[in-house]
């Protein structure tokens, strides 16, 4: 973190590496929030910092019927803090046709899911990567949904732009 509490690109990048690795990426293939969600959840529990797989499902759960969390833009990010988790970690799930009863506030079907865990007592870098998730993902939305597989995105979502941008698809 710089001076001010700005972040630069580099900061980011390093937040997003330090709570994703590219195993955590995957592609949905049911449309269903309810699928979708068990799958995220079976994912992220593989992270390094996620000790009980049974809290995580139950928090996801709990915090996804006090409030929808599909943001708007395909975009959702379900998002938790519980005692069992020792870092802040996530999983993400591509679904290229959409899910439509996710219940997004634009109610629109969601293609990204951006699911974080974080400790209880994990603020600062929690909302920091929330913010990070919402400006990368929108800046790259749909760049991410044209990547051929989960590694291109996991490169192309954690790119710090000194490299050569990589073109996925036709551009229209």
């Amino acid at each position: 973190m710089r001076p001010g509490n700005e972040m630069v690109d580099g900061d980011k990048i390093d937040l997003l590496r330090k709570a994703l690795s590219s195993d955590r990426v995957c592609f949905l293939a049911d449309g269903q929030k309810q699928s979708a969600l068990r799958r995220l959840i079976e994912v992220l529990s593989t992270g390094p910092g996620v000790r009980d797989k049974a809290e995580l499902e139950q928090a996801v759960f709990e915090r996804e019927a006090l409030m929808s969390t599909g943001i708007g833009l395909g975009l959702a990010v379900p998002h938790v803090r519980i005692p069992s988790v020792s870092d802040l970690t996530m999983a993400v799930g591509i679904s290229r046709d959409g899910i439509g009863d996710y219940a997004s506030l634009d109610d629109r079907p969601v293609h990204l899911i951006f699911m974080i865990a974080a400790p209880t007592g994990e603020h600062a870098a929690y909302l920091r990567l929330l913010s990070v998730i919402s400006s990368r993902a929108k800046d790259l939305n749909g760049r991410l949904l044209q990547c051929p597989d989960t590694a291109a995105f996991y490169d192309l979502l954690t790119e710090t732009g000194n490299k050569p941008e990589r073109s996925f698809g036709s551009e229209t």
